[in-house]
């Protein structure tokens, strides 16, 4: 089982330089990959003309990234927890680098896809090496919830800047856009190699990587993403989609089988047990499937429809990655006051409001009544949820198990930014979104898939909703706590001192990979 790194404290309040260097380089690689998948996002029309691309097939620059993330995550954190974080860490590091390179140097639609690829596996090993490192490091409490805090505002702000950035580079050439983060993720890697500090590997007889179940597990996703997106041309009710489902069908159910059976598995499906933990990466899902359908569309609707540069896309997401550059990092004293729960039924109030608004838009709005509102409250939703979403997920959670915890956050968030960027762009695409007649035939095909983004996050508003109303009941095997626990300073019991109770009792009634439900008057009193 790992332990924290005796040259990184975890008790100090104040922390060291090697702290803070650690957290910066964390920060940096998130950073890129946040920004990576939001970054493509203003140069899509560039590269649909350029590379001669249908709308259907644009989405797959997107869902190329976003489902190599998603699709390895587990295996990602698996591997972390076994090899030594540090290690997982740096080699994926490296290998996004060089991906990102020959992103910007391919001259096909298959090709770019493929690279993008490539660089969502890499991705799908440094989110959750990253994050575990910082849960293993940071003691539970406000001190975690403050770097946790940092790390995901850097998250959430890359993704949020990455459409800005995108515009100035897309300025000079939409290539600019694949290699930027090249040279700067072999910075952070440099620097990592210096401060980032070695971490152990779990030992324990029989424990593996479960390729299997990564097999299956990717293969479903995918599968189910291809599924959507060729139902519109094909026919949902075709021979080849429902065999094409049934597919999938069989693919999740033998993925729950592999992992049921197997000796270290990718999840321990005793975590899913927990509802806070379940709330956590089904909110993450809604939350971020739905705005990146919504990026896709808005920014294909600012350039084909209004006309607007790329220059002038980005300038009109300004304001929302600003709000979450400015709001996200002061997040930790909210949680700390009002808990998760609150803190993300908020978000997502204000992401839907932020969606409802937007269903206003016409071939030429006025951008401060018709768009800048919308902007604005997208900005709030993602400073508030994000930080919150990713504290949620991760407390509570004995140290061996955080690869495997913060891989399932990640995954939820792309999986299900996969998915629904794979069923708004069916429902585009059937409402005649590939051969549009005019700007006003252009808007009404994408409308219906603004309706459907609004439906997603409010999908995910009432189930964050249901959390407040929902009675606390036992935790098997984990812990999931919110960060308002550690308000009054730890009275009755300390962040870590009640994680090591709570996880106590399910060590004493089985092992990590089977515990049984811990009797709820022995756990700490939290809120869920």
């Amino acid at each position: 089982m790992t332990s924290p790194s005796p040259t990184v404290p975890r008790t100090e309040e104040r922390w060291s330089a090697l702290q803070w260097g650690t957290l910066l380089v964390l920060c940096a690689a998130l950073f890129l990959d946040a920004l990576d998948v939001s970054m493509v996002g203003v140069a899509l029309p560039s590269i649909a003309h350029d590379l001669d691309l249908s709308t259907s097939s644009l989405q797959w620059v997107v869902s190329g990234y976003i489902l190599g993330y998603g699709g390895l995550l587990l295996l990602g954190g698996r591997a972390a927890d076994l090899l030594g974080r540090r290690r997982v860490f740096l080699i994926a590091l490296g290998v996004f680098a060089v991906a990102s390179l020959l992103g910007g140097l391919v001259d096909s639609g298959e090709l770019l896809i493929a690279t993008r690829f490539i660089k969502g596996l890499s991705a799908a090993f440094t989110a959750p090496a990253g994050l575990s490192i910082i849960t293993t490091t940071f003691a539970e409490g406000p001190v975690r919830n403050r770097a946790l805090t940092i790390y995901s505002s850097c998250g959430a702000t890359g993704f949020s800047m990455g459409l800005v950035l995108s515009g100035f580079l897309t300025e000079a050439g939409w290539r600019w856009t694949m290699l930027l983060p090249a040279p700067v993720a072999l910075i952070a890697l440099a620097a990592g190699l210096k401060l980032i500090p070695k971490s152990p590997r779990e030992s324990g007889k029989g424990r593996g990587y479960d390729l299997p179940g990564a097999v299956t597990g990717t293969a479903s996703m995918l599968l189910l993403v291809f599924t959507v997106v060729s139902a519109s041309e094909a026919g949902w009710a075709s021979a080849r989609t429902l065999v094409s489902f049934a597919a999938v069908a069989v693919l999740l159910t033998s993925f729950v089988a592999i992992e049921h059976r197997s000796s270290s598995p990718l999840i321990r499906l005793g975590v899913l047990r927990s509802s806070s933990q379940i709330r956590a990466n089904l909110g993450g899902a809604t939350f971020f499937g739905s705005y990146v359908a919504f990026q896709f569309l808005v920014t294909q609707y600012m350039q084909n429809v209004l006309g607007w540069s790329a220059l002038h896309t980005a300038l009109a997401f300004l304001p929302a990655g600003s709000l979450v550059a400015v709001l996200s990092t002061r997040m930790g004293p909210i949680v700390d006051r009002f808990g998760t729960p609150r803190v993300i039924a908020v978000g997502f109030t204000s992401l839907v409001i932020g969606y409802i608004l937007f269903l206003r838009i016409n071939l030429d709005p006025n951008y401060a009544a018709a768009i800048l509102p919308s902007m604005l409250l997208l900005g709030a939703a993602f400073a508030l949820a994000f930080p919150s979403l990713n504290i949620q997920a991760t407390n509570g959670v004995k140290d061996h198990e955080q690869g495997m915890v913060s891989g399932l956050l990640n995954t939820s968030f792309q999986v299900g930014g996969a998915i629904f960027l794979a069923v708004v762009t069916a429902v585009v695409t059937s409402s005649g979104g590939d051969h549009p007649a005019n700007k006003q035939a252009i808007l009404d095909s994408y409308r219906p898939g603004l309706w459907v983004v609004t439906g997603i996050g409010l999908v995910g508003l009432l189930l964050t909703l249901s959390g407040l109303f929902t009675r606390r009941k036992a935790s098997y095997g984990i812990l999931v706590a919110s960060s308002a626990d550690f308000e009054n300073g730890g009275a009755g019991r300390s962040g870590a001192a009640g994680s090591a109770t709570a996880t106590g009792s399910a060590r004493s009634a089985g092992s990590a990979g089977s515990a049984e439900p811990a009797d709820e008057s022995e756990q700490v009193a939290v809120r869920d």
